[in-house]
């Protein structure tokens, strides 16, 4: 279990410092970051995809015959969570320096928190699965990065505390929710697991 923690602890920091490089370029390297982004944003995409199609999906099942009810309700909860967003903050002021780039900021750090509880799930069910979950998650890290430092610089934040508030919403939160959810995580049976499994 000591050596899981780990595993997963170094996957949530290397997901940190993944997001860190791509906010260091495009701090240096704006109109490379800008032009390219998209590639990482698709191929991260896609493996997410196939990793949840071929294998979280199924593997939630085995553990829990609820899996798929929890796997709607995860999918509808962040449909809301979206539409309330956009409704209510983004198109009420879309003038709004907030509305662009706080507003962000904080989506893309409960994101990044959520992610950090993903990490200490997978890792939870098997070394495998945390790998394969992972692994899509640290590639999406770098455009993450480089969006959440774009939008508060378009929000009107000053180049420096965009570097700052980008580091801690989009870096620092995952490892933190990592550390705040394995307590109770790896303490889980196999059927909840299950159903954290296909709720994340």
């Amino acid at each position: 279990m000591e050596n899981t923690f780990w595993t997963a602890f170094g996957a949530s920091s290397l997901a940190a410092l993944v997001t860190a490089v791509g906010i260091y370029t495009v701090r240096h390297f704006e109109a490379w970051a800008r032009s390219n982004s998209i590639y990482f944003i698709c191929f991260a995409a896609g493996v997410l995809i196939s990793v949840s199609f071929l294998h979280i999906i199924p593997k939630s099942i085995e553990m829990n015959v609820h899996a798929p009810a929890y796997l709607l309700t995860g999918f509808v909860l962040m449909h809301l969570f979206n539409r309330f967003i956009t409704a209510f903050v983004c198109e009420r002021d879309p003038d709004s320096p907030y509305g662009i780039g706080l507003v962000s900021m904080i989506g893309i750090g409960f994101h990044s928190f959520i992610d950090g509880f993903v990490y200490s799930i997978t890792f939870s069910v098997s070394i495998f699965t945390g790998v394969l979950a992972a692994t899509g998650m640290v590639l999406h890290e770098f455009p993450e990065g480089i969006i959440t430092y774009l939008l508060l610089l378009r929000g009107g934040f000053g180049k420096k505390v965009s570097l700052i508030l980008a580091f801690f919403a989009a870096s620092l939160i995952s490892p933190l929710g990592m550390l705040v959810s394995w307590p109770y995580v790896s303490q889980i049976n196999a059927s909840l697991l299950g159903s954290l499994l296909a709720l994340s």
